[in-house]
Order: C-alpha cells, then structure tokens, then sequence
C-alpha cells in the first residue's frame, strides 16, 4: 500500500530573525520544519542584525522579486570613535578616535544631511559578486576593489537615543541600502568615525514584527496550527499569478 504524498505548503510567513542566524539558517530551519525545499526570503539581514525576515514557502516563493523592492524600517545604534573593517560590530576595529563634544542638534544635523535621493557605495564586506566572485570573500584575503555606487533613498532618519559616544536611531530607507555603510559614513561627517553596533528591521512596507513569529515559536507549534499563520500570496501581492 503507497503511502499518503507528502503535503505541499504554500504562503508567506513574516520570521523575527534572532541574532547571529544567517538568512540562509533561517532558510534551513524553515525547511526542516515543513519538510520541503521549496523556502526562500524576500531580502537578506546581516548574520548581527534581528528583527522582520518574510519566508515564502513553496509557490510563494515566485514573489520574491515583487516582495524584494519594498522598502524597509530599520531600529539600531551607532557607535562613535571606532571604526571597523566590516562597519558594524562584527569586524576588527582599525581605527580609534576621540569623540569631539557633541549636542542632540548637532546629531541631528548630521542625520539630515544622509535624506533623500543619493548614490551609495557598497562596502566590501558584502555578498555583491564582481566577476562572480563575492565581495566579502575578496575582503577577508585584504583585498579592495572599486565597486559601483548604487541609487538609494532614505526616507527618514529619527534621533531616538542620544547617549554619546553611542546614539539610538530609525531609518526608512529603499531597498539595497547599507544601513551599516550610513552608520560609517555618519561617524565620517561627524569626524570621529564610528560602526553599526547594532540593528532590527521593525518593518517591510506594511509588514511589521510585531506580527513575526520567533524561530523558537515556529519550532515548538504543530505544523496545522502554523499552517494558520501563512499568508496567501495573492493577498500579499495580487498581481503574482501562482
């Protein structure tokens, strides 16, 4: 007697991705969990960063250019002083400043210059490929090579925390920005340089964390109850025919 076809699942799942997880882990979590291959995500987070990674499973995963090009909402803080060779706080530091006397305008001042339409340069530590081969590969050998500035919009740029040599913030920004690569460039403009020291991506577009669910939620519910939790595809974009 055969036995029953394994069950195919299909939809969007929004994921609070814990820290030091690839998005590839999460990937790899997912599919052991519904015990299928077909898993992708619509927009990649540094191994440090946490916060909103949206899953789609099985035919959903024919979105993932739709779902790529939403903007984002990110929460994190910067560090002055220190400046590291990845620009946040998972590389070396390899360059120490002091830290000039610094007021809440004086921040602010500086954020508001990063608004707008702009051009920015990808930082080595990255997983952009030239010639086939990955920034950060080439990166890691001490290699540097010139890299095309990419079109970013940052929307806004809010002071939250201000507690020198560290400050809070929140940034809506295009897809493909480097939010590490403004953390780096901030701390330039303002003289001392400075590192991401940490990040959470609180939405895409209408999409927020609050409504993810934890990696250690998804492991502990029954497969019929988080199948409850998926998305339907053509509710999440309409125009993408399955």
């Amino acid at each position: 007697m055969l036995g029953q076809p394994k069950k195919e699942y299909d939809g969007v799942l929004l994921v609070d991705k814990p820290t030091d997880h690839t998005s590839h882990d999460v990937v790899a979590r997912i599919r052991r969990k519904f015990n299928q291959k077909r898993v992708g995500h619509a927009g990649t987070l540094d191994p440090m960063a946490t916060g909103l990674l949206i899953m789609l499973i099985g035919k959903a995963t024919r979105a993932s250019q739709f779902l790529m090009g939403l903007g984002k909402e990110y929460e994190g803080t910067i560090e002055l002083g220190k400046v590291t060779n990845t620009q946040d706080a998972e590389g070396e530091v390899v360059a120490t400043r002091p830290v000039p006397a610094l007021t809440e305008a004086d921040v602010r001042t500086a954020m508001a210059s990063f608004l707008g339409d702009q051009y920015q340069t990808p930082p080595m530590f990255s997983a952009i490929k030239i010639d086939g081969v990955a920034l950060h590969k080439l990166a890691r050998k001490g290699e540097e090579v010139e890299r095309e500035p990419r079109f970013i919009r940052v929307q806004s740029f809010e002071l939250l925390r201000f507690a020198p040599p560290q400050f809070d913030f929140r940034i809506r920004c295009s897809k493909g920005t480097y939010v590490r690569t403004i953390a780096h460039d901030l701390g330039h403009k303002i003289g001392c340089g400075g590192h991401l020291a940490a990040l959470r991506r609180t939405a895409v577009d209408k999409f927020q964390v609050a409504d993810a669910l934890t990696m250690d939620q998804i492991e502990a519910m029954p497969l019929p109850e988080l199948e409850k939790r998926l998305l339907a595809v053509h509710n999440v974009v309409p125009t993408v025919a399955l």
